[in-house]
């Protein structure tokens, strides 16, 4: 693969990480029923609702290019990797992101306090939702996405269904990253090309039962009840997975239809739009939806800095980690939260139905 190519699957994937984060976090928590009764379309999903417009990225991007950038200071080599992706998350932590999990914030002040083992026995999506930007990277090479993913899946989550969810989306996004079509048959093909990475027998499961879904053309309301729509992976991957082979030749719909199921609706549409972006490029993305995602700290500029660093990097080329000003990105965080909580009291004055 040329850096050219490389870069636009790069940036597609790390754009749709965003786009599908920024679209879903407004709805995080909800049922599919609230969502539904607050939009009756899939088409109103097409805009931001947080703050007026503007889309703002949560733990599922930034955790993305946080990977993306440790992969960039200390490719190939993997002890670097794991140090430098764990002092970031710390430095990230310390920030005071919004919709951290739970796995992960245990993590993290294990990592504060300077244990050697920080992974946490979760099931948690909290691996799986930074996966994919680690398969487009490692594209070509089977063995260090395995060896890179498992250990840096490690540093939030031990569990096995956490580690081989996110070996599965990291296998899956490289082998959409090396398709040249967008079809339901190559999405089909990539998906049977990944799903030997899972030897977890719960996980494996229902993975194909969500390609089996997709193939009979069931909706997502249907998927959504037979998969589950919760932040556990078991719920997470395999809905995302059902999307990204149903709908996966339009991101926009793709990430639409997976907000509609409610649940973890930012984590499961950013793994959607990840997919979406590995195969489509950032060109098959929606840059209406793009556009209004605030630029700042990961947001689109940066992150397609980022992707040319990591596009230029794979080749060898000695490049500078993009960098930001922590100080915006934690007052953009303290600015954020009270909104965030301020709609939550919202809709439960409401009477929503929360997950």
């Amino acid at each position: 693969m040329n850096n050219k190519l490389l870069h636009d699957r790069l940036a597609g994937t790390l754009l749709g990480t965003a786009v599908g984060d920024a679209l879903g976090l407004y709805m995080e928590g909800l049922s599919a029923e609230s969502i539904r009764a607050q939009f009756p379309s899939q088409a109103d999903i097409a805009r931001y609702y947080l703050v007026g417009n503007i889309g703002f990225v949560s733990d599922d991007t930034e955790q993305s290019a946080l990977l993306g950038q440790a992969l960039i200071s200390s490719s190939p080599n993997l002890s670097r990797s794991v140090k430098s992706f764990r002092s970031s998350m710390l430095g990230w932590f310390c920030r005071m992101p919004f919709g951290v999990g739970r796995a992960t914030s245990s993590s993290c002040m294990k990592i504060l306090m300077g244990a050697k083992a920080t992974g946490i026995r979760s099931a948690g999506n909290g691996a799986a939702m930074r996966a994919a930007i680690l398969g487009v990277f490692f594209y070509d090479d089977q063995h260090l996405r395995q060896q890179f993913g498992t250990a840096l899946a490690e540093v939030t989550h031990t569990d096995a269904r956490a580690v081989e969810g996110a070996l599965f989306v990291a296998d899956l996004a490289a082998a959409c990253a090396n398709s040249d079509s967008a079809d339901e048959a190559t999405r089909l093909k990539c998906f049977d090309q990944s799903i030997a990475v899972v030897q977890e027998a719960s996980l494996k499961e229902v993975l194909k039962k969500a390609r089996e879904l997709a193939v009979r053309g069931a909706s997502i309301d249907d998927a959504g009840t037979q998969l589950g729509c919760s932040g556990f992976v078991n719920h997470s991957v395999p809905l995302a997975t059902f999307a990204f082979l149903r709908f996966g030749d339009n991101c926009l719909s793709a990430i639409q239809a997976t907000v509609t199921a409610g649940g973890d609706t930012d984590s499961n549409a950013a793994i959607v739009g990840a997919l979406c972006g590995a195969l489509l490029g950032e060109r098959g993305l929606p840059a209406k939806q793009i556009q209004p995602i605030n630029d700042g700290p990961f947001g689109p500029t940066h992150l397609r800095k980022l992707a040319k660093a990591l596009a230029d990097s794979k080749e060898g080329i000695d490049v500078a980690v993009p960098g930001y000003l922590w100080p915006v990105a934690f007052a953009r965080n303290v600015a954020v939260i009270p909104i965030l909580l301020s709609h939550t009291c919202l809709r439960l004055a409401r009477r929503g139905k929360v997950t």
